[in-house]
């Protein structure tokens, strides 16, 4: 037997990993437009649709938002909800009902004492508005669970370091998390992060997630629950300055079932895809959760629609248990649509019925 179809056979009988395939969505207007997307996600594979949820749908398109689960359920999808980019917590472009409705409950530079352009997630306002939205949505919707979206702090843009990564300036200084942080170590918040303040922000901003999720799971056990980190090092998304960064302490949370990492640039080495492949499958395992690893389906695409074979097969040789992707049809018509978006969409749902065995 050539070679070549010998391994063909074997990675067709090996046991496969992937359990769920899944493509974010923001189309929640019309229920009647959905149905034929949902339709074609299924077509290409998904077995799971993302609704990415901004504050503007879930004020004013919240009485379609069930209409929405209801269709993709009736195709035979499983519905996350994504509370996408509230209060700027989250990722997403979206702008936040929040924060023009609370100008003082505004993340605050370090260094600089600059308001930034994001919530601090450590107020109760901000807590209870995010833990009420949440509650509304698993009491008014027939959705599967949430999605927690790349959970964030700001980042101060105001310093770069001299090799032109982040600079040292860190969020959250406000007033608020000022008297907290004195409260509990006995000594004003300092400028200059030391690790006081590094476990102060690691613990806060798990505590806005653990807080809102242990609620949905007491209102409905059967919710799922992902949270999804930055999957970055030493750059942007420096250790210290986002506040998951620490991995262990959110894929330890109790109230989380899938333990996710984000999406990783194409133009990025395979040596990369793989370090943060084995971390996020290690950690996932260590803790009892399931693991997923995103594909970039928006924005670039690969040079070669290749390379979305060789990283599928990574991370199916890896033990991923659920693969994602941003976003539907490669984001065609938006602002951050992939050059070829239907192709690039294309290539990925061959890819996830090639995963889930729907061909050859």
């Amino acid at each position: 037997m050539p070679k070549r179809i010998k391994n063909e056979n074997e990675r067709i009988g090996r046991n496969m990993s992937i359990r769920h395939t899944a493509v974010s969505y923001y189309g929640l207007n019309y229920v009647e437009h959905a149905e034929k997307d949902f339709l074609e996600m299924k077509e290409h594979g998904c077995d799971t649709v993302i609704l990415a949820l901004t504050e503007f749908d879930m004020d004013f398109w919240f009485p379609n938002i069930n209409n929405i689960v209801k269709a993709a359920h009736k195709i035979g999808l499983r519905v996350l909800l994504d509370t996408w980019g509230i209060g700027k917590y989250f990722g997403g472009e979206q702008v936040s009902l929040f924060l023009q409705n609370n100008i003082h409950h505004r993340q605050v530079s370090a260094y600089t004492g600059e308001v930034l352009n994001a919530a601090c997630f450590n107020t109760n306002s901000f807590r209870d508005y995010f833990k009420g939205l949440c509650l509304k949505l698993a009491k008014n919707t027939e959705a599967d669970g949430f999605f927690w979206d790349e959970p964030h702090y700001a980042y101060p843009k105001a310093y770069a370091s001299i090799t032109g990564g982040a600079g040292d300036d860190w969020s959250c200084r406000c007033p608020e998390c000022m008297k907290k942080f004195e409260a509990y170590y006995g000594y004003e918040m300092p400028k200059f992060m030391n690790d006081d303040v590094k476990q102060f922000r690691w613990r806060e901003a798990l505590y806005t997630l653990s807080d809102t999720s242990k609620a949905l799971k007491d209102y409905n056990p059967k919710l799922e629950i992902t949270c999804c980190v930055h999957a970055t090092l030493n750059s942007y998304y420096v250790t210290e300055l986002r506040g998951y960064d620490n991995w262990d302490m959110v894929a330890a949370c109790p109230y989380f079932d899938v333990f996710s990492t984000t999406i990783i640039n194409w133009s990025l080495p395979e040596s990369f895809f793989r370090e943060i492949t084995e971390r996020t499958v290690a950690m996932a395992k260590k803790y009892g959760k399931q693991s997923e690893r995103w594909i970039m389906g928006y924005n670039k695409r690969p040079d070669d629609f290749s390379q979305i074979d060789k990283v599928v097969d990574m991370y199916e040789e890896l033990g991923v248990d659920r693969l994602a992707t941003w976003t539907y049809r490669g984001g065609y018509g938006t602002s951050v649509a992939a050059k070829d978006p239907i192709e690039l969409w294309d290539n990925i749902g061959r890819n996830y019925r090639r995963v889930l065995k729907k061909e050859n």
